[in-house]
């Protein structure tokens, strides 16, 4: 029995993950072969280029995705999460603080995760954009309103956030399988009508492609990737359905349906040539357009969700990793820990997104946006791969540029073949991702620089708990919580309470959170309690960066060390720092104000940490940087 209920799990899981998953690399077909032979590219359409692009393509796949991210990315995980800042912080503790590869390492997975949020633009922008395509082929009357009904499609999805994707999320596995299935409908079809274009199986008609076309080889590469973007999503969403589903998902069905569709794309152009104009819509012919535009909205609507959700769980946990200000974070689920809304978030990445569709105008044009951002994120993860696998893993070094250096090979000259198209839209992502990687480092940096400051004025807890008692103050009742950052002494807040209140409750907690470089921490590591005397205590709470920040749930664990906290008696202080610039100290002035703004309009503190209103108490303070 329990044998029959871990195979229906595992094919529950391995259906989800089809939907979730591979949504992004699955809609692929609608744009890639397109844009291969597209006029801009000169490429000539005959049968030797047809063979070599095909061959190319599937065998990128095989390469690519099963090898590279099936195989041995997945197996990269930060205790069962992926993902770039995952990776990021398992490269990072792998090379540990006093490593001279420490900041480059951060450097580069920030670099990863700023290209995501291009990525996280630009996907969901020329998959509906390229579905909705298809009623052009249908008629050239159409034409005007593609971009109105694709923009309408995109603003009615980012509307419906908010609701998260509990409901209909049930439904997005049996959607791509349906649009899989199609896929391989479609390429069989065509394969059977001109079964010449198996030949394309043989790696030896890429490698000619190569050889022959030289130049124009190079430049077709940068729309040969299309084929392989979505590949980073296979990896980011490990946490959710785990190594096995993903894998079974990709060799069983979206493998097979994506070769067999590109296989069949190539059949019909050697069949028919003229239907370069967009071989996806004109596989089956006239009757089929209607149908598979409808199929394709609701396959890219489903992968621009997946590519939504992603970005919200990459703001958040750059958040916990103290890359960005804190920000209102909403759970759609109750149920599920990781499905949450940001609707600072959610409304800006709506706006890009417009702008990108109304400026760009058509999946042509963005096609050349999309490579260079997803190659970039591609280029950083093979590099943050061969840091955990040589200092976490402990390989050989032989055996780490190995495993590493074919892939880091493949994505540089997959990325200089896109780096030729940043005149022609390539800098838009890049222009995303230079924004906010300043961002990042910047709120990294301020807040560096913060505690530099406050440790100038740093007073050791103990020596003036010590000197306190010895004349001590009047005890009220009640607890008092006061919060200490990390390798802090004397919290600034006690300080005024005592120098305005004279006061000390009777029982005083000096609250320190640990943010870890691991997804989650056990509730039975979630708390430490340290007495420190007087009715005094120091306790340490610590988080990983998929965990939720509940502090009064955190101080209900302290329980079991014998400190029992009542939430209506107990006070919260907390110290709401103000941050002023001074010219030639720090940062430069313009990312002084920058971080001042972020700093303003952060989250509040009890709001983040969940602590009623009502037994908080804010004391100001500035902080030069």
């Amino acid at each position: 029995m329990a044998s029959k209920s871990t195979k229906s799990s595992l094919a529950t899981l391995s259906l989800a993950a089809i939907g979730i998953v591979y949504g992004d690399i699955g809609t692929s077909p609608l744009y890639t072969m397109k844009e291969v032979f597209s006029k801009g590219h000169g490429l000539a359409l005959n049968q030797a280029n047809l063979l070599g692009v095909v061959s190319l393509i599937v065998w990128g796949l095989t390469i690519i995705v099963s090898l590279k991210y099936v195989t041995l990315i997945l197996r990269a995980d930060n205790r069962g999460e992926g993902g770039i800042m995952a990776l990021m912080a398992l490269a990072m503790s792998s090379v540990t603080q006093q490593s001279r590869w420490h900041y480059p390492v951060m450097l580069v997975g920030l670099t990863g995760a700023a290209l995501f949020y291009g990525d996280g633009v630009i996907t969901p922008a020329i998959s509906v954009l390229s579905a909705i395509e298809g009623l052009e082929v249908a008629t050239p009357a159409f034409q005007p309103y593609v971009v109105p009904v694709t923009v309408a499609v995109l603003v009615a999805l980012y509307m419906v956030q908010h609701k998260g994707t509990a409901g209909i999320g049930k439904w997005f596995g049996p959607v791509v399988l349906v649009w899989f299935a199609a896929l391989a409908a479609m390429g069989v079809s065509n394969i059977i009508e001109n079964p010449a274009i198996l030949a394309a199986l043989n790696p030896l008609h890429g490698l000619l492609f190569l050889y022959n076309n030289g130049w124009l080889a190079f430049v077709a590469l940068g729309a040969i990737f299309l084929a392989f973007t979505g590949s980073e999503a296979l990896y980011a969403d490990m946490g959710h359905f785990g190594r096995r589903p993903i894998r079974l998902a990709w060799f069983f069905v979206v493998f097979p349906a994506l070769s067999l569709n590109y296989l069949g794309q190539g059949g019909l152009l050697l069949s028919n040539p003229a239907a370069v104009s967009n071989p996806f819509y004109q596989q089956l012919g006239a009757w089929s357009i209607y149908p598979l535009v409808l199929l394709a909205t609701m396959a890219t609507v489903i992968a621009s969700q997946a590519t939504i959700s992603a970005t919200f769980s990459v703001t958040h946990q750059a958040i916990s990793l103290g890359f960005l200000p804190r920000m209102h974070v909403l759970h759609t689920s109750e149920r599920e820990i990781g499905q949450i809304y940001i609707p600072l978030v959610n409304w800006l990445q709506l706006a890009v997104v417009v702008l990108a569709v109304i400026g760009f105008g058509s999946s042509s044009n963005l096609a050349s946006a999309y490579g260079i951002a997803v190659t970039t994120t591609m280029l950083t993860t093979t590099i943050l791969t061969f840091f955990v696998i040589r200092y976490q893993w402990k390989y050989n070094l032989l055996l780490c540029w190995t495993a590493t250096g074919i892939f880091l090979f493949i994505d540089i000259v997959f990325f200089s073949a896109n780096a030729m198209k940043i005149a022609n839209g390539g800098w838009f992502p890049l222009v995303l991702g230079a924004v906010m990687i300043a961002i990042l480092l910047t709120w990294q940096n301020g807040r560096r620089l913060i505690f530099a400051n406050l440790k100038k004025h740093y007073i050791p807890l103990d020596d003036f708990l010590q000197s306190l008692f010895d004349f001590p103050p009047t005890r009220i009742e009640g607890t008092a919580v006061f919060f200490r950052a990390e390798g802090d002494g004397v919290p600034h807040a006690l300080l005024h309470n005592l120098v305005h209140n004279k006061i000390l409750h009777e029982r005083t907690i000096f609250l320190t959170v640990f943010n870890q470089d691991i997804p989650t921490v056990p509730d039975t590591e979630r708390v430490s309690v340290e007495a420190l005397g007087h009715q005094c205590y120091q306790i340490n709470v610590y988080y990983g960066f998929k965990d939720e920040r509940d502090i009064p749930q955190a101080l209900a664990l302290s329980k079991a060390a014998g400190l029992e906290i009542a939430m209506m008696e107990t006070s919260f202080f907390i110290a709401r720092q103000t941050v002023i610039s001074r010219v030639g100290r720090g940062m430069a002035l313009w990312r002084d104000a920058l971080f001042a703004t972020m700093s303003r309009n952060a989250r509040d503190a009890a709001d983040y940490y969940r602590i009623p209103p009502n037994r908080v108490i804010e004391l100001g303070a500035q902080v030069e940087i």
